[in-house]
C-alpha cells in the first residue's frame, strides 16, 4: 500500500470497473464484484490488492501470489492461483498503470501559501521568505530552509539540516544533518512510462525517498521516488551538483559522485562506492562495495566490490587502459611497418 501521509486512497472499486477502465477481459466474469483497493508489486501484494505479470523472470512467483487480482497475458492466466482473479489483456503493465491513477492520487502543495495550519515546527527552525510548507510536514529542530522552497505534503525532515534555496522536497522521509543545495529537486516522479492504446502513458509513481543522515545533495541535483518501493541514499553518501538518481535506486553509506553522474532505475551500490564525474550506470545493474568508477565511464553489466573500471563499455581499468594503448599504437602504426 502506498505511504497515506504522500498519497490519497480512492478505492475501493470493482474488477468489473477496472476491467472496463483498461480494456481487459475478466478471465471469470462472476469474480466482477470483487473489491481491491490498492495496487501492489507481485511480493508485496494482499488480498484486496491488484498486481500484474508482464516479465518471464515473474511467472514463477505468480503461482505463490497472494494478490486478489492480477493483469496477465492470455498466456499466463494458468500459472496464477484460484484465489486470483485474472483480468487478461495484451499488456499488463498498462493495466496496472490505469489501475494505479484510478487508485491512488499523489497529495502536492498545489495552491498553499507558508505553513499549513497542520505542519510541525520544532523550535529554532529557521524559514526564508516564501517558504512553503505542506500539510501534515514535519521540521526538526535546528533545520534551516532557504527561500521559495517547497516542502511537501506529509515530508519529514530531520533535526540540524540545511536545505537551500528554490528546492522542491516532496514524498520524502528526510534524516538528521541532510543537507540540499539550491535548486535541487527530491521526490519527484521516476520516469516510467508504457504504450498503450492511444500512445505513451504513465505510470503512476508511488514510492518515496529516504535519505539518511548526513546525506549531502549537490545543486540542481534530482533524486525521484520509487516507482512503487523507495529509492534510498545511505548515511553520510555525498552528491554533486547536476546529478541525476532514478526511481528505486539503493545507494549505500559513504558513497561519493561527482558532477553529471547518472543512475538508471533499480541500481543496487554498496557502500564507499566513488564515481568520477559524467559517469552513467545502466538499469538493475549491481556495484559491490568500495568499487571505484571512472569519470564518464559507461556501465553495464554489475561491477565486483573492491574493483575499479572504466571507459565504454566500462570495464576493469588496466584492462581499459591496455586496450586503449595498444589502439593507440596500431592507429599509429605507419604503412609497411612490422
Amino acid at each position: 500500500m502506498p505511504d497515506p501521509r504522500f498519497f490519497e486512497d480512492l478505492g475501493p472499486v470493482t474488477l468489473a470497473d477496472l476491467a472496463a477502465l483498461t480494456g481487459a477481459a475478466l478471465a471469470d466474469p462472476a469474480q466482477g464484484g470483487r473489491l481491491v483497493g490498492a495496487v501492489s508489486v507481485m511480493a508485496g501484494a494482499t488480498a484486496d490488492s491488484i498486481t500484474f505479470v508482464s516479465d518471464r523472470k515473474f511467472v514463477a512467483q505468480a503461482g505463490d501470489t497472494r494478490a486478489g487480482a492480477c493483469f496477465v497475458t492470455q498466456d499466463n492466466v494458468g500459472d496464477l492461483p484460484a484465489t486470483c482473479a485474472a483480468l487478461v489483456m495484451a499488456s499488463p503493465q498498462v493495466g496496472y498503470a490505469l489501475a494505479a491513477a484510478r487508485l491512488h492520487r499523489p497529495r502536492i502543495a498545489a495552491g498553499e501559501k507558508g505553513v499549513h495550519a497542520t505542519a510541525q515546527i520544532e523550535p529554532q527552525v529557521q524559514l526564508g521568505p516564501g517558504v512553503v510548507i505542506g500539510a501534515g510536514a514535519q521540521i526538526g529542530r535546528g533545520t534551516r530552509i532557504g527561500a521559495n522552497t517547497v516542502i511537501g505534503p506529509g515530508v519529514a525532515i530531520g533535526r540540524d539540516c540545511e536545505i537551500s534555496a528554490n528546492v522542491t522536497i516532496g514524498f520524502a522521509l528526510i534524516g538528521d544533518r541532510v543537507r540540499i543545495l539550491a535548486g535541487a529537486a527530491i521526490g519527484e516522479p521516476g520516469f516510467g512510462a508504457t504504450v498503450g492504446p492511444k500512445g505513451l502513458i504513465d505510470i503512476p509513481q508511488l514510492g518515496r525517498v529516504i535519505l539518511q543522515d548526513g546525506v549531502g545533495i549537490g545543486a540542481n541535483s534530482c533524486v525521484d521516488r520509487g516507482a512503487f518501493d523507495d529509492t534510498v541514499l545511505g548515511e553520510n553518501t555525498k552528491i554533486d551538483n547536476q546529478v541525476q538518481i532514478a526511481h528505486n535506486v539503493r545507494v549505500g553509506r559513504n558513497c561519493v559522485m561527482a558532477a553529471h553522474t547518472g543512475i538508471s532505475g533499480s541500481v543496487i551500490i554498496g557502500d564507499g562506492v566513488q564515481f568520477g564525474g559524467r559517469a552513467g550506470v545502466a538499469d538493475h545493474v549491481t556495484i559491490g562495495d568500495r568499487a571505484r568508477i571512472g569519470a564518464a565511464a559507461g556501465v553495464l553489466k554489475d561491477v565486483p566490490a573492491g574493483e575499479t573500471w572504466g571507459g565504454f563499455p566500462a570495464r576493469p581499468i588496466r584492462q581499459w587502459m591496455r586496450e586503449n594503448t595498444w589502439l593507440a599504437r596500431e592507429a599509429g602504426r605507419k604503412e609497411g611497418d612490422s
